[in-house]
């Protein structure tokens, strides 16, 4: 299938972008496709995809120990993603 992805594959802006209420959707047109969840997939382990998972542990309420240890651990191993993704690009 690599052949026949669309240009906007994995391209975080285009498969979900900033909607109107400044929070992130997926456009009608991708419901429709096939790719979808690999798409979005690509998308979310590129090194903005792990940003904006980072963000998104950072919104999130941690309750309890429990709570705090596992966005702790979470959040390293994104930081672990986002370099080892800058260390593939060198």
């Amino acid at each position: 299938m690599p052949g026949s992805q669309k240009d906007c594959f994995g391209d975080l802006d285009r498969v979900f972008p900033m909607g109107k209420e400044e929070l992130r959707e997926v456009p009608p047109n991708c419901f429709a496709c096939p790719d979808k969840k690999a798409c979005l997939q690509t998308a979310l382990a590129t090194k903005k995809g792990i940003g904006l998972r980072s963000e998104i542990l950072d919104r999130a309420p941690a309750n309890g120990m429990v709570g705090r240890l596992r966005r702790w651990s979470e959040k390293k191993a994104l930081t672990q993603l986002k370099k080892q993704k800058e260390g593939e690009r060198k």
